[in-house]
């Protein structure tokens, strides 16, 4: 539910759907419309803010209403996943399942979820008529939820990592040097990540769509157009995108270096996971090529950013088994 979660998400971005709900209604907005008076009611809500008067005056209530049942349903998925979340965690913590040390565990995890909505309606309402009327969210706010969906998705895989690996606990111990690298390559792949939430952000798939240089140079030539300078790697389309592909390099890089300390291990796991870590890697950059080539077309982008979930995924359990491995003889 969290992958899904997180990929409805950026099939709202993709589909610029996400402003299309104005108001945040933890509660009774977990109805749609249900009358042509409701809908109508709706899209005058819409035709206020700036996305609708300077770039989607000439909308029609059908395509208004196909762009808000992303958002609807992005949010709808949001509530049933607190609720998938909360009863279980009600009646297993009655009935005594939990140790101390998962308890408190799973109430970060629930908090974080709540966080993670408000960060949500802080994102929308960047963009309903506040920080300069912008005509999208703010790019900052975006990766900011973004980061925080990923933190939860994590915390949730460890969590069940731990849980269902219990019963092999014993005789294992931390090998140090293969944890620092699995750490290391998963933080470079959350900033890789975050780096691709920008360019979503700020429509970065669709200029510089060329291979290995950028509009046949190495650099951007609107670098340094912005002021202060810092905003250029974050609000200018063009920079975003190349700071996301010099992170492919990178990760690229480690990625090749944490599979080749990996084979050298005694632990058959370990092993596994490299082979699978670089295969991924390899895969992930072959489309997000791709991708960049073909001008960012909405099946190709998001099974990039589903690609990158379970890169990420697959990362976690590595890190994880790096941080718990069994002796060897």
């Amino acid at each position: 539910m969290l992958v899904a979660m997180i990929l409805v998400g950026g099939l709202t971005r993709l589909t610029d759907s996400g402003l299309s709900i104005t108001e945040w209604k933890p509660i009774t907005g977990a109805l749609p419309p249900l009358s042509t008076a409701d809908w109508q009611s709706e899209f005058h809500k819409y035709q206020q803010i700036p996305e609708f008067l300077l770039q989607n005056s000439a909308m029609s209530l059908a395509e208004f209403q196909a762009i808000y049942w992303w958002e609807w349903g992005h949010r709808l998925l949001g509530r049933l996943i607190g609720l998938v979340v909360a009863i279980p965690l009600v009646i297993f913590w009655v009935l005594g399942f939990f140790d101390r040390p998962l308890k408190i565990r799973l109430v970060i995890l629930f908090l974080l979820g709540g966080l993670q909505g408000f960060l949500g309606w802080w994102m929308v309402s960047s963009g309903l008529g506040g920080l300069g009327a912008l005509l999208d969210v703010s790019p900052y706010r975006l990766v900011i939820h973004l980061g925080m969906a990923l933190v939860i998705l994590a915390i949730s895989q460890w969590t069940w990592l731990d849980v269902a690996r219990t019963s092999r606990r014993q005789g294992w111990q931390a090998e140090r040097q293969m944890g620092r690298y699995s750490v290391g390559l998963l933080g470079l792949l959350y900033l890789q990540i975050l780096l691709g939430g920008f360019v979503a952000a700020n429509d970065g798939g669709l200029v510089g769509n060329t291979w290995p240089l950028i509009e046949g140079g190495l650099l951007p030539q609107s670098y340094g157009d912005l002021s202060p300078f810092w905003r250029n790697g974050f609000e200018d389309p063009m920079i975003a995108q190349f700071q996301h592909r010099i992170g492919a390099y990178l990760v690229l890089i480690f990625g090749l270096a944490f599979g080749w300390a990996s084979l050298r291990q005694k632990t058959p796991e370990l092993r596994r996971f490299g082979v699978w870590i670089v295969g991924l890697i390899g895969l992930q950059v072959v489309l997000g090529i791709w991708t960049l080539l073909a001008v960012s077309p909405i099946h190709l982008a998001i099974a990039h950013q589903f690609l990158a979930l379970l890169t990420f995924m697959a990362m976690v359990n590595a890190a994880h088994a790096c941080s718990k491995v069994q002796r060897t003889s």
